[in-house]
């Protein structure tokens, strides 16, 4: 088929079964509709319920930082203390539990409070005056003052559970309103056993609501709800006690998922999970749906009428405008052969993609002639480029062989010291051969490093101390070639240079997650602007006069590994400074 008969195809293919679509959608409108609005508060419903179980499971990884606190396991109603020493100890548990019920941002705050049986007593300093909005600690001696709730907690053997309780206390004549929903776990001791206490946390209602207020239901209701259908929270005011919910709405055997529910009046999508004993239900009126669904078989039908006459308008122009261009285009690929000469581009007066691609394909021809001879000139001057970096290269091997010979001249002559700073020197200059290699192992480079300290020890009349911790594993990782060596001369003249004997180099390498990090402190004294070292790595246009060597370090390291490698400067304790050096865990057998 040619373009004309596919593009009358192409035509014919998107309008006909838009019309049959329509036709059978008008019949099925109100069935389908209400299928995929469940389907949609299906995906919905679950996220709002991993949303809500996300706050529930932060709710309580805090209640488990809490129930390890040493200040709380050592909480004790019995003993010897001091009342001093028992203000103190409440005091600290006090700010303590306000700290975790503050909020950093606009949501709802939780507040913690921890409840404790004192029966002799012991805290008789400590008000009891437990508010629904308020954090602290609260001890109770008398039977009349236990709240409703703490004995069933207690039973619960620390396992945490949500409640709906009118009162954190005992009611009196003038106390505030205290119904919330309560996040309850007993806290038991972990080296005497028993109960030290309860803690529990509330305005968790306001919390889960504000995950609720997220989820916009057209005259749709929320509830939040535990396995017996009892309503915690829900966004309707007012409502309260038991939801009603059709029988094919039980989850039967199943422990936990999601359920629709498709009544005549309603429609049901239920989230459940019976090991959190915790059910989030929409409920969404039918009648709110399929109002809209004569409105929606009116736009459906104007798009489809729509939608033929633009279709039928955008074939006519394609027709006119493509085909001509198009067919002089293929005219001209078929007869054109390489180095014979293009004819002058046609249609450049358009600026349309048509004639973008037209006028493209003329200039890649061009171009391809111009190639095949530029190819021939460039192979000449590959060929005399390998020439010159052969006679590079002779001067550095000419150099590691004269400094070796050197070596063994001044061994003989027994000027030892002076061999050895030789022999350091020719390992130097042994890495910027390194067999042509840019990456090397961690062994060869420390080994360099090692020639280099050796060469500044024999150089200045002090000799600081150099500390490496280096696993054996890690001696085959490799690294870029001359990594370590400019930062630990940046360590020795920036941080040690004048400290004499006091001066301190420590290397130290270790393994985390596929990722090498190599560590080299100094325990230097200088004042260091580290957000200068910082712009210098990571800025695009930096000062050229300051930070060129680690920047070019740095970047050499992003080259090879990725953008999360490279250095970063920190202050060392205990003074100095600490260059970090992260890189990928490769190895040359890889």
């Amino acid at each position: 088929m040619n373009v004309k008969q596919q593009l009358i195809l192409l035509f014919l293919v998107l309008v006909i079964p838009l019309f049959i679509l329509n036709s059978y959608g008008n019949s099925k409108a109100g069935e389908i509709l209400k299928r995929h609005v469940t389907n949609a508060y299906i995906e919905l419903n679950k996220q709002n319920f991993k949303l809500i179980g996300r706050d529930i499971e932060t709710i309580n990884k805090v209640t488990s930082t809490v129930f390890q606190n040493s200040m709380i396991q050592q909480l004790s109603t019995t003993g010897d203390e001091t009342i001093l020493t028992r203000v103190k100890n409440y005091e600290k548990i006090e700010v303590m539990l306000n700290t975790y019920s503050q909020e950093t941002d606009e949501r709802e705050p939780l507040y913690y409070s921890l409840f404790v049986y004192d029966p002799d007593n012991y805290y008789f300093f400590a008000p009891y005056y437990p508010e629904s909005k308020k954090a602290g600690v609260y001890f109770f001696s008398d039977e009349k003052e236990k709240p409703e709730w703490f004995d069933e907690a207690v039973s619960r053997k620390g396992n945490g559970y949500l409640k709906l309780t009118q009162h954190l206390s005992p009611p009196v004549k003038g106390q505030k309103d205290q119904k919330t929903l309560l996040y309850v776990r007993a806290i038991n001791n972990i080296y005497k056993g028993g109960t030290i206490g309860v803690l529990a946390v509330t305005n968790v209602d306001a919390k889960i609501g504000e995950s609720l207020k997220t989820v916009s239901l057209p005259e749709g209701e929320l509830y939040f709800t535990d396995w017996k259908n009892h309503i915690l929270t829900t966004t309707e005011k007012g409502k309260e006690g038991y939801l009603d919910l059709p029988p094919e709405a039980e989850p039967g055997n199943s422990t936990s998922g999601v359920k629709d529910v498709i009544t005549k009046d309603f429609i049901y999508v239920i989230d459940y999970n019976y090991v959190l004993q915790q059910k989030l239900i929409y409920k969404v009126p039918v009648k709110a749906l399929l109002q809209q669904q004569d409105e929606i078989k009116r736009v459906i039908l104007i798009i489809s009428v729509a939608y033929f006459v633009v279709g039928l308008i955008i074939i006519l122009y394609f027709w006119r405008s493509l085909m001509t261009p198009l067919q002089k285009l293929v005219y001209f690929v078929r007869r054109y052969e390489p180095g014979n000469i293009v004819p002058q581009t046609p249609y450049r007066k358009r600026s349309d993609e048509v004639s973008v691609l037209i006028s493209t394909i003329y200039d890649m021809a061009r171009r391809l002639n111009d190639l095949i001879h530029y190819k021939y000139t460039m192979d000449l001057k590959q060929k005399e480029s390998q020439l010159a970096l052969l006679y590079q290269q002779i001067n550095p091997h000419l150099l590691y062989n004269t400094l070796e010979s050197i070596y063994w001249k001044s061994t003989m002559e027994g000027n030892t010291t002076s061999a050895e700073m030789i022999k350091d020197l020719s390992k130097l200059m042994k890495i910027s051969l390194s067999r042509g290699r840019e990456l090397i192992t961690l062994e060869e480079e420390l080994e360099h490093a090692t020639a280099y300290i050796k060469l500044q020890q024999n150089r200045y009349d002090y000799s600081f101390s150099v500390e490496m911790n280096i696993p054996e594993h890690l001696n085959h990782v490799n690294i870029p070639k001359i990594t370590l060596q400019p930062l630990i001369e940046n360590g020795i003249i920036h941080g040690i240079k004048n400290m004499g004997e006091d001066g301190e180099i420590r290397i130290i390498a270790e393994e985390s997650q596929g990722t090498m990090y190599i560590r080299i402190s100094d325990n230097g004294f200088k004042a260091v602007d580290y957000e200068a070292i910082h712009k210098a790595l990571n800025d695009d246009s930096p000062n050229p006069s300051t930070g060129y060597g680690i920047r070019n370090i740095h970047q050499r390291l992003q080259l090879h590994f990725g953008q999360e490698y490279g250095l970063t400067y920190e202050k060392r304790p205990g003074g100095g400074t600490t260059v970090t050096v992260s890189l990928l865990i490769t190895r040359q057998d890889d």
